[in-house]
């Protein structure tokens, strides 16, 4: 994975995302291809759901590297909280319980 990480911040430094881009332009990018990706979903399309993952995972990638974080320690953060959460599938949906 690290591999694939190092080649998306280098494809960014040659297309001067992180000296000419801004993190919220970035943000929107990654709202951008979210939503691309939740309409592949929609629609059952498994190649555009593969792309989409990826063009998330890619503005994710970027945007991290904006705030001089990895992509790594926020997801070992996010893991941290919510590993000890615990709730019920709802509707299809897990809902955590509110202490």
């Amino acid at each position: 994975m690290r591999e694939y990480i190092n080649r998306v911040i280098d494809w960014a430094m040659e297309r001067e995302i992180f000296s000419k881009g801004t993190t919220a332009k970035q943000a929107l990018k990654v709202q951008e291809e979210t939503g691309e990706l939740v309409l592949a979903v929609g629609q059952h399309d498994l190649p555009g759901v593969v792309d989409g993952i990826g063009d998330v995972l890619v503005t994710l990638v970027i945007l991290s590297e904006m705030y001089g974080l990895t992509l790594e320690k926020c997801l070992e953060t996010a893991l941290k909280e919510i590993e000890p959460r615990t709730g019920s599938m709802i509707g299809g949906t897990f809902i955590k319980d509110i202490k």
